[in-house]
């Protein structure tokens, strides 16, 4: 029985840059979806996989993140004091929805160097990474599914999703073998391939289920003419030493780290609101 997963990492140190100007005091992963910041939506997914454990790692002058996560004193005196029962059991929930640790990337030195970063936190045990761009939604969510194959299976698990093939060169691309409906062998990486050149159309979005000798094959790795550590060099590596897998999600991604996608995720949220929905479709509807 594979060993249970516990912990869940966010590299959340990114400028932002697709995102600016409003990104440039406000991190990006605390810009609101409808009613909650980004980041909430990949912790409350998080949470209804049975992962209680976050840690996010961030950029030193980013405090926001996890204060967002810890009790407001002042705030909750003053909803009390004016009654506001149902908004304070909000803002309460938070403070007690996941334990949250912090570690401080000082500068982003790509994806595979924030996963190391939090190397003495996760210990040698499974664990998870989110990146909060990919805002989902799924029943069971997505982590979810990948739980499940991991628990069949044993190895680490990448969600994957197929795209136009004309899109395939803006992700990390997988050599498929299928295992059985909807779960994959996965062979090799190919990183933003040419749409001529991609092995399959089904590319990796942003989550992980990883084992710790995945670190070992980071620092093996090392890094790349740009300084950076990526972590689909090191995934490469850890294929060809033991079975790495890919669940291919059932749900909708939404890419929430460039405007398009985040006012595409900001409508479908919406429109599923259960009061703003229906006034938010009856005016869409007038502009017609």
């Amino acid at each position: 029985m594979p060993a249970a997963i516990h912990k869940v990492v966010f590299p959340i140190a990114g400028l932002g840059i697709r995102m600016l100007p409003a990104t440039k005091a406000c991190p990006k992963e605390l810009l609101p979806l409808v009613d909650r910041p980004i980041i909430q939506y990949g912790v409350e997914e998080a949470v209804r996989a049975g992962i209680r454990e976050v840690v996010f790692v961030t950029s030193p002058w980013n405090k926001l993140a996890a204060a967002h996560f810890g009790p407001n004193p002042e705030l909750e005196a003053m909803l009390t004091e004016r009654g506001k029962t149902e908004v304070l059991a909000a803002v309460r929930a938070l403070s007690t929805m996941a334990r949250v640790t912090t570690i401080n990337q000082p500068k982003p030195r790509g994806l595979g160097h924030a996963v190391l970063m939090a190397k003495a936190e996760v210990g040698n045990a499974p664990f998870g990474v989110m990146l909060p761009d990919d805002v989902i939604d799924a029943d069971p969510s997505a982590l979810r599914q990948m739980i499940d194959v991991h628990d069949e299976f044993g190895g680490p698990v990448l969600l994957v999703e197929r795209v136009p093939r004309e899109q395939v060169g803006r992700y990390g691309v997988i050599v498929p073998e299928p295992v059985r409906p909807g779960v994959y062998r996965v062979c090799d990486l190919v990183e933003k391939p040419l749409p001529s050149q991609a092995p399959s159309d089904l590319a990796i979005i942003g989550r992980y289920l990883l084992t710790p000798d995945l670190f070992a094959a980071l620092e093996r790795t090392g890094e790349d003419a740009s300084g950076e550590i990526q972590l689909t060099d090191g995934l490469r590596q850890l294929a060809r030493e033991r079975p790495l897998y890919a669940c291919e999600l059932k749900g909708v991604r939404h890419d929430v780290g460039n405007k398009l996608g985040y006012l595409q995720a900001t409508l479908h949220f919406a429109l599923k609101h259960q009061d703003l929905g229906p006034k938010l479709r009856k005016h869409l509807v007038s502009l017609k």
